[in-house]
């Protein structure tokens, strides 16, 4: 019986490509769902994410009962979790874009503006850049992968940092802890590079 992948569609995110390079990575059951007893009973859950914090946030609590089910399955029933670009920021406390917003509070920090310490570094952050994974990191290899973002996962406790990457400065490419991963860039746009961290994510057993 293949593995049932919930891919959560809470109109705030380029599923279709996910989707695609999920199966590309060798993925059989990929379902799109905002339906929460599919993702109860799926056996990963990856969360994408374009556009501002606040509303992917306010798209995602919009599905009735949507984000406690996420949590039971993935907190509680301890299922893999990968949250792409602001899937991924959405793990923090809160994010500032527009105002405070809160965000799931699965993983302790903070999405602000990238600072711009360099007048030569341009805002958003876009197009290939380094990823240099922290040693303990789950998941993330040394590589390139393509970013496009203009705010920043600025997490409490570094031992959550999993991958960082330089734009005039260090940012955070990637978190985790436990099940849970998080990555700022986008692997379906990454070639060979997103494709392998896709394919290391269906295998993985945390």
């Amino acid at each position: 019986m293949a593995e049932v992948l919930a891919l959560v569609d809470y109109g705030a995110g380029n599923l279709h490509s996910v989707a695609n390079a999920l199966k590309a990575a060798g993925a059989e059951n990929v379902t799109l769902t905002s339906d929460p007893e599919v993702v109860r009973a799926a056996d990963r859950i990856v969360l994408p994410g374009v556009g501002s914090f606040r509303a992917c946030a306010d798209g995602l609590r919009a599905i009735p009962h949507m984000v406690e089910a996420m949590a039971e399955r993935v907190l509680v029933g301890g299922a893999p979790f990968l949250g792409i670009c602001v899937g991924m920021q959405l793990l923090a406390d809160r994010g500032v874009e527009h105002g405070i917003t809160p965000g799931l509070g699965w993983i302790g920090g903070e999405v602000r503006l990238i600072e711009r310490t360099d007048p030569a570094i341009k805002i958003p952050h876009m197009g290939w850049n380094d990823v240099i994974p922290a040693p303990h990191a789950p998941l993330i290899e040394a590589g390139e992968a393509y970013f496009l973002h203009s705010y920043h996962f600025v997490p409490e406790d570094g031992h959550h940092v999993a991958a960082m990457t330089d734009h005039g400065g260090g940012l955070v490419a990637a978190v985790a802890r436990d099940n849970l991963v998080g990555v700022q860039f986008h692997p379906e746009k990454s070639q060979a590079y997103g494709l392998a961290l896709l394919a290391a994510f269906l295998e993985w057993k945390p």
